[in-house]
């Protein structure tokens, strides 16, 4: 199994390339479904869930290509709507062909996921807006079978809690409908925004982007496209906070800033000075000490959870304390035991955290327990006196594209061991 070692004590400096965004790519690749023509996704991440949702979908007999950050899909020659357990169980978000499936094919049968161990994250709320569009779905030896006699029928969607996987099955499943769905309590994250781009490009009919509505005219058949995934702006924060537990100056290209202005937010209250420009965003601490900083996870455009484990770990090394709200998923303090081991100072009292800043961090033997909080273990490596072996970075690997690489090119002593 691989393991990172890190040196720590080293001000990272220079430029970082930003990927195209996981959580975009998978709902991007599971629209293509959609197309009766050849579609064209660039820009996507070379990642374990990306290769893991080419593959399911290639077992539908879509005939799929992926060549650099390029992936190709002609499905004239689907044959099947069936997803296996041993490909869905490494990854929740296969759940995403269920939509497209049922609105294209009028049938699917998906096995329940599997993925992070964070919290419950229900189906529950996909399968019951999947019947208000008139799909008949029984859940049977842990996979769902989804039946709708001719095309879906638009109608309306509540959600009763804000659910990112949801909508965008809902959406990917609405746009051939009959008449128009309205999606009420739908969530407002980018990918979201940048699958509904996608299928507008298509020929969808899509209003309210950006909103809690979205209002869907169902057409009668979508078409290939050339797209590009949206830069992820998880990775873009993470490398930003990289810069500012090391006291350095690191600057990402081929990214958006609008996309995280709630995290560029609290970088500045550190002390931080952040520049922003079109594509690209640069952090310069200054070598200055963080000061630490207390905020509440949100839906968005508020603090995103993905971003949650990697602030607290500047946290760790910050002038003072603060307070950390976690109120999307339970159990994602995962990272505070390892955190801690490394001489963090940190109290957890149900959703809250207590962070209170130390001057240093040292090294220890840590474990990655889930993507987004595996990342903060680096950052406390990068940050820590000594040498760090963080175990278990198959976490690591599902989310983030050539890290050794990205973090060497900024100066970071981290080399991948095999076990």
């Amino acid at each position: 199994m691989d393991k990172f070692l890190i040196q720590g004590g080293v001000k990272l400096e220079g430029e970082v390339r930003i990927s195209g965004a996981k959580n975009a790519a998978l709902p991007l690749l599971a629209a293509m479904i959609l197309a009766d023509s050849p579609i064209t996704l660039t820009n996507v991440p070379n990642l374990k869930d990306v290769n893991t949702l080419v593959e399911l979908i290639a077992g539908l007999g879509v005939k799929i290509s992926y060549e650099g950050d390029t992936v190709v899909a002609d499905t004239s020659t689907l044959d099947n709507q069936f997803a296996p357990y041993e490909l869905v169980r490494t990854m929740r978000a296969s759940i995403l062909v269920l939509g497209p499936l049922l609105a294209r094919y009028g049938s699917a049968k998906v096995s329940l996921p599997g993925g992070c161990a964070i919290g419950s994250r229900p189906v529950d709320q996909h399968l019951k807006a999947l019947e208000a569009l008139g799909a008949h779905i029984d859940v049977e030896n842990g996979y769902v079978h989804a039946k709708v006699d001719g095309r879906l029928k638009g109608g309306e969607v509540i959600f009763d809690m804000v659910t990112v996987g949801g909508t965008e099955n809902i959406l990917t499943a609405a746009v051939l409908a009959e008449g128009v769905t309205t999606i009420r309590n739908a969530a407002r994250e980018p990918e979201i925004t940048d699958l509904a781009q996608m299928l507008i490009k298509m020929g969808a009919k899509i209003e309210g982007l950006d909103t809690d509505t979205l209002v869907v005219t169902g057409v009668e058949s979508l078409h290939g496209c050339e797209y590009a995934v949206v830069a992820d702006r998880i990775e873009t924060g993470s490398y930003l906070a990289a810069a500012a537990i090391t006291g350095g100056k690191v600057k990402t290209t081929h990214t958006d800033p609008n996309l995280l202005e709630a995290v560029l937010e609290k970088f500045e209250e550190m002390g931080a000075e952040v520049t922003r420009g079109d594509d690209w965003i640069e952090l310069d601490m200054m070598g200055k000490r963080p000061k630490t900083v207390s905020f509440q996870t949100l839906p968005h455009p508020e603090f995103p959870t993905d971003m949650q484990a990697q602030i607290m770990a500047v946290n760790t090394i910050g002038l003072g304390f603060a307070t950390i709200s976690e109120t999307i998923f339970e159990n994602r303090f995962m990272h505070v035991p390892e955190l801690s081991r490394m001489g963090a100072n940190i109290q957890v009292e149900g959703n809250d955290a207590v962070v209170t800043g130390v001057e240093q961090l040292s090294a220890a033997p840590v474990m990655a327990t889930d993507l987004r909080a595996s990342f903060s273990l680096v950052l406390a490596a990068l940050a820590a006196e000594g040498e760090t072996l963080i175990d278990r970075i198959y976490h690591i690997d599902r989310g983030y594209e050539d890290i050794e690489a990205k973090l060497q090119g900024l100066g970071a002593q981290i080399k991948r061991v095999h076990s």
